[in-house]
This record gives C-alpha cells, sequence and structure tokens, in this order.
C-alpha cells in the first residue's frame, strides 16, 4: 500500500480533510484527534491491516509518522 492511500486511511478514520496530513503532522495540532478518533483509528488498523493497538500504544503516538509506523 502507498503512503497516499495509508494518509487517506488515516484522515478517514481521523475525519480529517483529505490532503491534511502528512507524516510530520501533529497529532495534538489535529482538531479531530480524540477519544473518538483513537476508537476510529483502532477499528481501521485491525480491518485493514489486522493490527491491535492498546491504549499505551495510542497514547505514545506523537505524529502521524508514528501512525504510519505501526502499519508497517
Amino acid at each position: 500500500m502507498e503512503l497516499k492511500e495509508k494518509l487517506a486511511l488515516i484522515e478517514e478514520a481521523l475525519d480529517t480533510q483529505e490532503g491534511a496530513l502528512a507524516p510530520e503532522t501533529v497529532l495534538d495540532e489535529v482538531e479531530s484527534w480524540d477519544s473518538i478518533a483513537a476508537l476510529s483509528l483502532i477499528a481501521m488498523m485491525d480491518d485493514n491491516f489486522g493490527k491491535t493497538l492498546s491504549g499505551s500504544e495510542i497514547k505514545a503516538l506523537k505524529t502521524v509518522g508514528d501512525i504510519l509506523a505501526h502499519m508497517e
């Protein structure tokens, strides 16, 4: 899966506009980054990558790049 496709999945999970996120985007600066977005992210990772994110892993996420690293 290409970076553009992965970013599109993250943008959908975080309910942001298309093209709004880049790997260096700081999650705390994303208006929609909240507990609901975290749950959407957990579901997206499970559905698309078969990976489970724990609460501690979610808390450790600082940038979109951190999310991308979990997609590998």
